[in-house]
């Protein structure tokens, strides 16, 4: 009994470590938000192209998402840079370092600039509404 209480706690810590320390493959993550299909859970949440269109340009707009992004706690940068208007951002739970993946695209607009987001969880069927929160205070930041 003790040997089966033991082997499921380091079965455990496994788990937590993998889920920490597992490798963040930009080919998988890093897709263009504007073609990438939905995931199959409900732990995802997007902000779509024309929802918010500012009078700045492509270039000023990815800027300051950037900055809005990276100023969230855990928030790093996976692939891209905001100069090419494509970046994915992996952002990260604060207890056990669960990732999501942050994916933006800004395009110009008619009067301006927009963007196109997706925010997703890698693990789990629940994300406890973080990656809706997430886009949210993204919407915040930029107005």
């Amino acid at each position: 009994m003790r040997f089966t209480l033991v082997l499921l706690v380091l079965m455990a810590l496994g788990g937590l470590a993998w889920v920490r320390l597992a490798p963040s493959d930009p080919g998988r993550w890093h897709v263009n938000p504007l073609t990438a299909r939905d995931p199959g859970s409900p732990n995802f949440a997007r902000i779509p192209p024309g929802e918010i269109v500012t009078a700045e340009d492509p270039a000023t707009l990815a800027a300051r998402i950037d900055a809005a992004l990276l100023a969230m706690p855990r928030v790093t940068r996976l692939a891209g840079e905001p100069k090419g208007g494509f970046v994915t951002y992996i952002a990260r739970s604060r207890l056990l370092g669960f990732p999501d993946y942050v994916t933006v695209r800004t395009l110009a607009a008619d009067r301006g600039a927009t963007f196109a987001a997706l925010s997703r969880a890698r693990f789990g069927a629940s994300d406890f509404g973080v990656n809706a929160a997430r886009m949210q205070a993204l919407r915040d930041a930029l107005e």
